[in-house]
């Protein structure tokens, strides 16, 4: 199997050299993805030409039904999909779930919100203000779609929800989409794009997927396009800081590296709800989908006097955790996405652990069902940092995998300081039923972070989890993680269109106003 590109209208063939995809439960090669022979700067051009202007030309409504007819061809073939995570990425049922079911969910959101905005093609802020002594001269605010193109380059460990999320706000806005999905995941986006492509459910160059690394798309880009990147902060800063691409004016939003931490506060003693609630959330974050999230729990922050129940009890859960093949039943976690992730998050751990002690983990281990040497599996590992003031490596390297480090904190100001050490995080979560506890966190770690999950008694097990993006809430963070923002409701559009003032007589003001759909981005 070799996978091919679709651009202007057609699937092309790479040209250049080959570079396989696996399956991370046996070590086999599945097929190969080929860099070269894509026409990048007619691809970019043909989407801008085609498919931005067939998009920007209907309603918002009808942009959401689009985004409908898109999720009914994913959920259709939704069984392949699983199929392809299982032997691709190593994905669990519910692995599985959460990428595909997640990506499907967030087109189907954007579809309500495009029925909603109605059959407006702009949207006009609230508000006015005169600018005249005389009320003959006012402005308003307006938002239009921007006639350029989406670029979306996505990381592998979500190949439908990274994919899906970027195209619904894109599409809503009435921008095509130019997507690229990571190598080494990417036939599970190919496969969806070839579904949705043979359906006929969308205009002519409303979505193309290069696969391969797409080398020179950056650099085609114009004052009018955008570059959504989804990875490291090592390629989110060469990308964002070449030459080209600042030259071209595009816009730019990056989500990269985050360790992200969970505080359970002074309150939350063994025994009660949030305790057990913080628990269930660290096991969660060592066994759901490997640990490969970028919104996972990286650090633990437990008051001094709970921290060893604290470590016990998830180290007590972790143990019946079985490690595996994730076609059987009884496996709960599956490998890595391949052989190098696994290799990659060793070192990290490794590093880790000249600062922290390993509690439980650190090694391939067993895997049932499946040669764990073979494979990409690694077991959930916990380790434990005594002295999290002075420690530097657990607040700023991310094991992408199932890696989390417990830190002991006197008091919640200081467990504010140490989650602060991340330098910006995705996102962050307290278990407390303390109502100052709650304000003084969100107050004091609300510019550190891009999401908050302050959880109590009264949220329990109803919250949607510390890893999860909701569609209607933004995503990305600050400083380290990369300053970006996606999604968060109708806020997804801002990336794709242009806030202009504009100045005029009150009868001006009526008309565009009642063209247009009003919200508030």
């Amino acid at each position: 199997m070799r996978l091919e590109s679709y651009i202007a209208g057609g699937w092309v063939a790479g040209q250049g050299e080959a570079r396989p995809f696996v399956n991370p439960t046996t070590g086999e090669t599945l097929g190969e993805v080929c860099d070269g022979g894509i026409d990048v700067a007619g691809a970019l051009d043909f989407a801008r030409r085609e498919g931005t202007a067939a998009l920007s030309a209907l309603s918002f409504a009808e942009r959401g039904n689009l985004l409908r007819a898109v999720a009914d061809v994913l959920t259709a073939n939704r069984e392949k999909y699983a199929d392809i995570a299982r032997r691709n990425s190593g994905n669990t049922p519910t692995d599985a779930a959460i990428d595909i079911d997640g990506g499907i969910a967030t087109l189907k959101v954007y579809a309500r919100y495009g029925k909603t905005l109605g059959d407006a093609r702009t949207i006009m802020e609230a508000g006015e203000e005169q600018l005249a002594k005389e009320p003959v001269f006012y402005a308003r605010h307006l938002w239009t779609t921007r006639p350029g193109v989406a670029l979306q380059i996505n990381a592998f460990n979500f190949p439908s929800w990274g994919l899906w999320e970027k195209v619904s706000t894109a599409l809503l806005a009435g921008v095509a989409s130019v997507a690229k999905p990571a190598s080494a995941t990417a036939w599970l986006s190919n496969e969806m794009v070839r579904d949705v492509i043979a359906a006929d459910v969308l205009p002519k160059g409303a979505l193309s997927l290069v696969c391969g690394r797409g080398a020179g798309l950056v650099d085609h880009l114009g004052p009018m396009d955008s570059l959504a990147f989804t990875g490291s902060a090592d390629t989110g800063l060469k990308l964002k800081s070449g030459e080209a691409l600042m030259k071209s004016g595009a816009r730019v939003t990056i989500e990269a590296d985050s360790v992200n931490a969970t505080i359970v506060g002074p309150d939350a003693a063994p025994g009660t709800v949030v305790f057990d609630l913080a628990v269930r959330e660290a096991v969660k974050a060592l066994s759901v989908k490997a640990g490969q999230l970028c919104t996972n729990i990286r650090r633990v922050f437990v008051s001094r006097d709970h921290l060893a129940a604290f470590e016990e009890a998830v180290a007590a859960k972790l143990g019946k955790i079985t490690v595996g093949d994730p076609a059987l039943a009884t496996v709960r976690m599956g490998p890595l996405v391949d052989a190098a992730q696994r290799d990659a998050a060793l070192q990290g751990i490794a590093t880790l652990a000249r600062e922290a002690k390993i509690v439980t983990g650190g090694e391939i281990g067993a895997a049932e069902g499946a040669d764990a040497k073979a494979g990409a599996f690694l077991q959930p590992t916990l380790l434990r940092c005594d002295d999290a003031a002075s420690a530097r490596a657990v607040h700023e390297t991310e094991v992408f995998g199932p890696c989390a480090t417990v830190m002991a904190y006197d008091g919640i100001d200081q467990a504010a300081a140490l989650a602060a050490k991340g330098e910006g995080s995705l996102a962050l979560s307290l278990f407390s039923n303390d109502a100052d506890v709650q304000k003084r966190v969100a107050d004091t770690l609300g510019p550190w972070h891009g999401r908050m999950l302050l959880v109590d008694e009264t949220v329990g097990k109803n919250h949607t989890g510390h890893s999860i993006v909701m569609p209607q809430c933004v995503h990305g963070g600050p400083g380290r993680a990369g300053g970006g923002e996606e999604l968060g409701g109708l806020r997804g559009l801002r990336f794709h269109m242009q806030r202009s003032a504009v100045q005029g007589s009150p009868a001006l003001m009526k008309a565009l106003s009642d063209d247009a759909a009003e919200a508030a981005l």
